[in-house]
């Protein structure tokens, strides 16, 4: 029986529709919507195609948006002069610089340009202090895309406590925050990576599986027992035939979409798991949408703490 599929876009609508009584709730509070600022540094396509997303859905829902821009050659004491700037503005409630930063800044840079947002407009939840918050299941912003998770599964019905939730992915941004927070839901959680060996024993022993390793289609039918939910956080661009045609043998439809655009979205789980689980999130259309809502759900939040 193929896996039920969890629908983000409508969980990610339900959640906006949700916001637009908070904001007018903001907007007689304050006299001014909420406000969140948008930092793009450099000319990446894909940041790019990101930020636009971030600001038609905040616009769309009646907070003002602000995109700053900055060239690729641009320091890291002009990045930095821009956060605290708005630090230091009374109408900015969160700023979120758009990863990646251009390479060119240092290796380092991101996490000291994190690290400059003040922990009450730290919307993204990337600083060490919001780490620091949802590690001790404290009042603060958890990253958007953990948080959408958590969302997803409880809107879809699907518990949480006494479940084993194994996160593959161990990053600050994802697998981290997503372990603690399915910590807090009372869930047993294991992590895996990179140099976990028999990823698939491991995972195979899942009642959630949440995939978040930025590698196509690596999770395949043999790491997922019969009515395991999982969730795939991955989004992939593949370009490659050979490779396209191998992880959509038996998926015409998406094999249709390679043929005609020349490259295809893929997850970090295999098409093929949606005939082993119980339920599934697509991708796209999955977790994706749930990011942004959750972005602006934490910008909301942090406008209600400066109204009070």
């Amino acid at each position: 029986m193929a896996a039920r599929i969890i629908d983000g876009k409508a969980i990610s609508q339900a959640i906006r529709d949700e916001l637009k009584d908070r904001i007018s709730q903001v907007k007689a509070s304050l006299g001014r919507p909420p406000g969140l600022v948008i930092l793009l540094v450099g000319d990446d396509p894909a940041s790019q195609v990101y930020v636009r997303s971030k600001l038609k859905t905040g616009e769309d829902a009646g907070m003002k948006v602000t995109l700053e821009t900055l060239p690729s050659s641009a320091s890291l004491e002009q990045v930095l002069e821009v956060v605290n700037r708005y630090n230091a503005d009374d109408a900015c409630d969160g700023i979120l610089v758009q990863s990646p930063l251009p390479k060119a800044l240092g290796h380092a840079a991101e996490q000291q340009v994190f690290d400059a947002i003040h922990p009450s407009k730290d919307v993204d939840g990337f600083s060490p202090i919001s780490a620091g918050l949802v590690a001790q299941n404290r009042s603060g912003f958890a990253p958007c895309t953990p948080a959408g998770v958590i969302e997803m599964l409880q809107r879809s019905d699907i518990e949480m406590a006494g479940k084993h939730a194994v996160v593959v992915g161990r990053s600050d941004i994802v697998g981290k925050p997503m372990a603690m927070l399915l910590l807090h839901q009372n869930a047993t959680v294991t992590i895996c990576h990179s140099r976990t060996p028999d990823l698939a024993a491991m995972t195979r022993q899942a009642d959630i599986l949440v995939a978040a390793i930025g590698r196509p289609a690596m999770i395949t039918a043999e790491h997922v027992s019969p009515g395991t939910v999982v969730v795939d956080v991955g989004i992939n661009s593949v370009t490659d035939a050979a490779q396209a045609a191998q992880i959509f043998e038996n998926h015409p439809n998406r094999m249709a979409v390679f043929e005609k655009r020349g490259s295809v979205l893929v997850g970090d789980v295999h098409p093929d798991v949606a005939n082993v689980a119980a339920a599934i999130t697509p991708v796209p259309g999955g977790v994706g949408p749930l990011t942004i809502a959750m972005l602006m759900a934490n910008t909301v939040k942090s406008a209600e703490g400066r109204s009070q």
